[in-house]
């Protein structure tokens, strides 16, 4: 390992005994109150490693590469190299972050489903050589421009629902399937393995065995053609959930046994974003604007009104959005709610209410109704489960800029990785010793660190 990446200055937190994330959030909404009120992000890198864990107790021996694009924070991409993870890539500015930390090219693949020709010249003098395909017209853009390259054929999953129609857009059928291997015959190029793709919102776990078994026919496939298979990709859509995790590890565990036993020399690996980080960054925003509307304009289509009439309606515009934080909300439902920061009645009269952020565009809704107390400009809300897909490339959409990140981690979870061998002495560095009753400011943060 090379240790952090130059340009990152950042360090993480140690909490003793007495500390919690709250205080953590506590301690910075009091700072950012008095000094600017920005957003700003907790990170509980101490989650990862119970995540990574709970992975091997559960999922061993498939071997986890994190998807970069879930939350490329340079602390979460150093603790997971850390761990042992390999990571999947969707361009070059990924695979470039990931070969800072000094991971090898054998833990890199290459993902993205449409590559550039550029990007493929750069994976082959990194010798990065493992890579997705499903289609021919890729797969003659690989030949020419990544002589070395190891394919995984990429195979479509029958998960299609009204809600997950994005499934079908990427993936082959079994018929397809032939004609590329044909292809790659002719043009020289490398078939190793099969890839699918589970999505995570996918109720029905019996499409996992359809998978598994469709794949054994690819690989059955790749004996016709001469081809060596020694990898199965089964995706990601882990929620990280426990209980979730186990359900499909009961449901695949039986049938990798049978189609791919230990002795068959098949690598099953998965690409488990969500599962790691969704739940260890939360958020924190600050109300930075307010007004009364009219409640039918608030409600969504279709819904019967039947609040009083005497009752006033809000709308709240706060420091971050759709251009920020909450890209994802642009393609998906949010799966966090609000919580209110400050200390309120349990009898206190709630009110409907929408969230919105600060670019007054449109598209800019966080939140379309939910049911607050009354706030006020300057009060904070706070955001769990937001570490997956909102921290990834920065937006330059009215000059936004990326709140700022506080890494925590817990004594226990570091002695977790000190009694693992993990915890390198660069890692160790970058780690500082947080007391339950002081208020810390990022500045202070970084020179007590130094």
């Amino acid at each position: 390992m090379k240790g952090f990446l130059e340009d990152a200055n950042y360090s993480i937190g140690l909490l003793d005994e007495g500390a919690t994330l709250a205080d953590v959030i506590d301690n910075c909404i009091y700072e950012h109150t008095h000094t600017g009120k920005k957003a700003f992000y907790v990170g509980d890198l101490g989650k990862l490693v119970r995540n990574n864990i709970q992975w091997q107790n559960v999922m061993a021996p498939i071997k986890p590469f994190y998807p970069v694009k879930c939350n490329s924070t340079p602390g979460v991409l150093e603790i997971l190299g850390t761990l042992g993870v390999g990571f999947a890539c969707s361009s070059k500015s990924e695979m470039a972050l990931v070969q800072d930390l000094g991971i090898s090219p054998e833990n890199i693949i290459y993902t993205n489903p449409c590559k550039q020709a550029s990007q493929l010249k750069y994976a082959a003098k990194a010798g990065i050589n493992i890579m997705t395909c499903d289609n021919d017209t890729e797969l003659k853009k690989i030949s020419r421009n990544h002589p070395n390259a190891k394919l995984l054929l990429h195979i479509a999953t029958e998960d299609i629902t009204a809600d997950e129609e994005m499934n079908m857009k990427f993936g082959t059928t079994l018929k397809n399937c032939r004609h590329l291997m044909e292809c790659a015959k002719e043009l020289g190029v490398q078939i190793v393995g099969v890839k699918f793709h589970v999505s995570g919102s996918c109720k029905d776990l019996q499409t996992y065995i359809h998978a598994i078994s469709d794949a054994r026919c690819v690989f059955d496939m790749a004996e016709e053609f001469g081809f060596k298979m020694n990898m199965l990709d089964i995706g990601g859509g882990f929620t990280g959930s426990e209980l979730q995790l186990e359900e499909v590890n009961h449901v695949i565990r039986p049938l990798l046994d049978v189609y791919f036993p230990k002795e068959s020399g098949v690598n099953v690996i998965a690409e488990p974003g969500c599962y790691y980080v969704s739940s260890a960054f939360t958020l924190a925003v600050n109300v930075i604007a307010k007004k009364t509307v009219e409640y039918d304009k608030l409600l969504p289509s279709g819904v019967e009104q039947t609040r009083n009439d005497d009752e006033p309606v809000f709308t709240y515009y706060i420091n971050d959005g759709v251009y920020g934080s909450f890209a994802s909300k642009l393609s998906e439902k949010l799966n966090t709610i609000p919580e209110v920061h400050k200390k309120y009645k349990e009898d206190e009269p709630l009110f409907a209410s929408s969230l919105w952020g600060p670019s007054c565009d449109e598209l800019d809704q966080i939140v379309e109704n939910c049911l607050l107390p009354e706030l006020s400009v300057g009060d904070w809300l706070i955001f769990d489960n937001m570490g997956s897909g909102t921290l990834g490339e920065q937006s330059t959409f009215n000059d936004y800029q990326r709140p700022l990140i506080y890494y925590m981690m817990s004594f226990s979870d570091w002695d977790e990785m000190q009694d693992a061998g993990i915890a390198s002495d660069t890692l160790m560095k970058n780690f500082f010793f947080v007391p339950s009753c002081i208020q810390l400011s990022p500045e202070e943060r970084f020179s007590t660190a130094a």
